[in-house]
């Protein structure tokens, strides 16, 4: 799905008309009423699916939900539709060789404006060995120090990194808002960034009969500081495990996310939305 080509262009972008907002509405409303979710729920469901874009990557690889990239190597803007706002960064699997002229790219988009986060960024040592954790952890340090400077959130992925993730960030000192992606850690973990005051944000595998150290840590996470996402197409939420993802199923995920932290679905609607207005910023 990653090509080397793509890694390497300049600037990319989302782009959509006016029929893909309405036939995205017209998925997202007959979705809800085949999975079950209550006409009372479906509005705030709607509308909190519209930050979801945030998580699905305007870094230089192809975006992962809607839209399709387009290029403007003479451009360090972004042109995306109203309510669609993205972050920027260099994945730790997809660092270029060289990578500095990349890292120059991307901080000429953030600065561009139309960006609210940097990263995703981080550390995944699942397909690296210690050969080349070098340059993930380089990487990493300079997309901490961007985000800080620019006042921005911080977007990471940790893959079984844990403890170098968060040695990394202490070390470096991290900026005002940091949201872990896709969280997998333990309830310690997620205590830990709790501490801090860092978002911690939930994907599909929340659902998963297997996943109940990671409902433990939901059960840890303040309700200020709870955030979920889909990083379709990946991490399906169950029962529909398997099969490509995509933003219509994030009510299995909210539901799942609201029976285990004792609420209605309502309310944890109500409280990701506002969540991710603090971590990302009012639009």
């Amino acid at each position: 799905m990653h090509h080397s080509a793509e890694r390497q262009d300049a600037a990319s972008a989302f782009w959509f008309s006016p029929f893909d907002m309405i036939g995205w509405t017209l998925v997202m409303s007959l979705a809800f009423g085949v999975i079950g979710l209550p006409p009372a729920a479906a509005t705030p469901a709607i509308l909190f699916i519209s930050f979801l874009a945030i998580f699905q990557h305007a870094n230089l690889r192809t975006p992962r939900w809607l839209g399709y990239v387009v290029q403007r190597p003479e451009s360090h803007t972004i042109h995306h539709a109203r309510g669609v706002h993205a972050t920027a960064g260099l994945h730790p699997n997809d660092l270029p060789d060289p990578w500095e002229p990349a890292f120059h790219r991307i901080e000429a988009l953030v600065r561009g404006g139309g960006f609210v986060a940097v990263g995703e960024t981080g550390l995944d040592y699942f397909r690296t060995d210690e050969a080349g954790r070098g340059v993930q952890h380089d990487s990493f340090r300079w997309h901490i120090r961007l985000a800080r400077e620019l006042g921005k959130a911080l977007v990471i992925h940790d893959r079984d990194a844990h403890d170098d993730v968060l040695t990394v960030l202490e070390d470096e000192g991290a900026p005002e808002r940091v949201v872990f992606h896709c969280f997998s850690g333990d309830a310690a973990m997620a205590r830990y960034c709790a501490e801090r005051g860092w978002f911690v944000s939930f994907a599909g595998v929340v659902t998963f009969k297997n996943a109940q150290p990671l409902r433990e840590a939901l059960r840890e996470v303040p309700e200020q500081l709870v955030l979920v996402e889909t990083d379709a197409p990946y991490l399906t939420p169950a029962p529909h495990r398997g099969r490509p993802n995509a933003s219509y199923l994030m009510p299995l995920t909210v539901r799942a996310m609201a029976v285990e932290r004792g609420v209605t679905e309502i309310a944890m609607c109500r409280t990701l939305w506002d969540n991710a207005q603090r971590a990302f910023g009012a639009w």
